[in-house]
């Protein structure tokens, strides 16, 4: 799973051609700064563990699921950089701490998107030492070389749903990233979405990832769609923001789009490019290595 809230603020449209993509207006805001990872630089997620090592060549950047992964050794001494996967604002039911979440009575309500996944307080010390203490070690000892924060747009997105309730929880958000950095210094982090604790994270973050930029994905008619324009523009400024306040940040975009439409992904990887972003294009179970299309 990636994005525990994937496309939240999206609107669902139909498939266009590639030269319509590329007809999108671009955001107001510059380039990303020198310093920042490179554009072309390649990258992919991928949560299974089937692939051959060749299909990884293309790759410089992976992230891979926590448990079901290939051999991570290989791909390192091949230089690859390897991300774990980590849902820190959710917890899935086949994760073996969702037992212990459980009882500690602060999971809520399940995402609708996702069946047995559940939202978690953030702003619960046992989860936060959890995650700290015996998460990312885990991973790290796997022999990852950072971690990737996943579902960190929930507790926002809970906080407006219902202020009262959740107050405090889009700060607990990026307190929980500040005590990753503080306890792991010197290791790989990378945030998905949660746009509204970027401000505050971009600092801390060696990868910022905006998923589901340009197109997302329509859990109800299952399919790809093409996010509004306000809410590409929206995205493509917020992730350019961050670039300007830590020129070291690289800037990362997943979208999903039929991978039967080689003209449609090409335009994708292209209009990403553009903004200054390194790009990455799939569907949306995640458990394929989808190439770029060649030009």
């Amino acid at each position: 799973m990636i994005g525990g809230l994937i496309g939240r603020r999206a609107v669902a449209g139909g498939l266009m051609s590639g030269a319509a993509l590329l007809a999108l207006p671009k955001s107001g805001l510059r380039a990303a700064e020198p310093g920042q990872a490179s554009a072309s630089s390649p990258w992919a997620v991928y949560y299974a563990d089937a692939a051959p090592l060749s299909e990884f060549r293309p790759y410089r950047l992976l992230v891979l699921d926590s448990r079901t992964h290939p051999p991570l050794q290989p791909l390192a001494d091949r230089g690859r950089t390897l991300l774990g996967y980590l849902s820190v604002g959710e917890v899935e039911t086949h994760r073996p701490w969702f037992g212990r979440v459980k009882g500690w009575g602060i999971l809520d309500q399940e995402n609708p998107n996702w069946p047995g996944s559940f939202y978690v307080d953030l702003r619960d010390r046992r989860w936060v030492k959890l995650v700290v203490e015996e998460l990312v070690p885990a991973i790290l000892r796997e022999g990852f070389h950072g971690v990737f924060l996943d579902t960190l747009d929930n507790p926002p997105h809970l906080e407006r749903t219902d202020a009262k309730r959740w107050r405090g929880m889009t700060d607990a958000a990026a307190a929980l990233v500040r005590a990753i950095r503080r306890n792991w210094p010197d290791i790989g982090l990378m945030q998905n979405r949660a746009y509204e604790i970027l401000p505050q994270t971009a600092p801390l973050l060696t990868h910022a990832l905006g998923e589901s930029v340009y197109s997302g994905w329509d859990f109800a008619a299952k399919r790809p769609h093409r996010q509004s324009a306000e809410d590409y523009r929206f995205q493509v400024e917020a992730l350019k923001a961050a670039g300007v306040l830590n020129p070291r940040l690289g800037l990362h975009t997943l979208d999903y789009w039929d991978p039967a439409d080689a003209a449609g992904i090409r335009a994708i990887y292209e209009l990403q490019r553009g903004n200054g972003f390194s790009p990455y294009v799939s569907t949306v179970e995640l458990d394929r290595l989808i190439p770029e299309p060649p030009r």
